[in-house]
């Protein structure tokens, strides 16, 4: 296995492009059967990965080349720790940009704490998902670049989650990006 990770990684950290000790990662819940379930990483992500070393968050800017990698167990380490330092704020753009399938995303989320986790629903409590559409139930004033008024049935398409708010997303409307409460949209 450490050979095919080593041919598809080209010799290089699949997360910081350091060519510096090369190790396996495996991505849980995954049990490491394939290399489709692991990494090539470096000493210095590996130890700061399984917090021998605490979070350096100007280490993981490498992110915003390797969350476009093919290998999906390289983008749910990606998405992951994007999301564990979404504090930073620089973070935020890079997960907007991140686009995961769902069979990723799910092995993703499970790999975090679910109280860490934010969970957005619409008026009826169905769970939204980033890239859905959804439906206003109610007609909305949409202030600032916009004033008009947003009608009760206008679908709003590839909505985008607010990563700290789980009352929030976000969608254009008439052109116009606006942040809408949940509480007013349907799936």
């Amino acid at each position: 296995m450490k050979r095919e990770l080593e041919k598809r990684s080209g010799g290089r950290c699949e997360l910081c492009n350091t060519q510096e000790s090369l190790n396996v990662f495996i991505v849980s819940p995954k049990l490491g059967e394939s290399a489709d379930e692991c990494i090539h990483i470096c000493d210095n992500c590996n130890d700061q990965l399984s917090g021998v070393k605490n979070m350096n968050p100007n280490h993981w800017r490498c992110l915003n080349d390797s969350m476009w990698s093919e290998v999906d167990a390289v983008k749910v380490v990606a998405w992951r720790i994007l999301n564990e330092l979404k504090a930073e704020g620089w973070t935020n753009n890079m997960l907007d940009m991140m686009y995961l399938e769902e069979e990723t995303e799910s092995w993703a989320k499970k790999g975090i704490s679910s109280e860490d986790a934010l969970v957005h629903r619409d008026s009826n409590g169905a769970i939204l998902a980033q890239g859905d559409t959804v439906v206003l139930t109610k007609d909305l004033k949409v202030k600032g670049g916009g004033n008009f008024t947003a009608k009760r049935g206008t679908a709003v398409r590839n909505i985008t989650l607010v990563h700290d708010n789980a009352e929030h997303i976000e969608g254009k409307i008439e052109g116009v990006r606006i942040v809408i409460l949940t509480q007013y949209v349907k799936k």
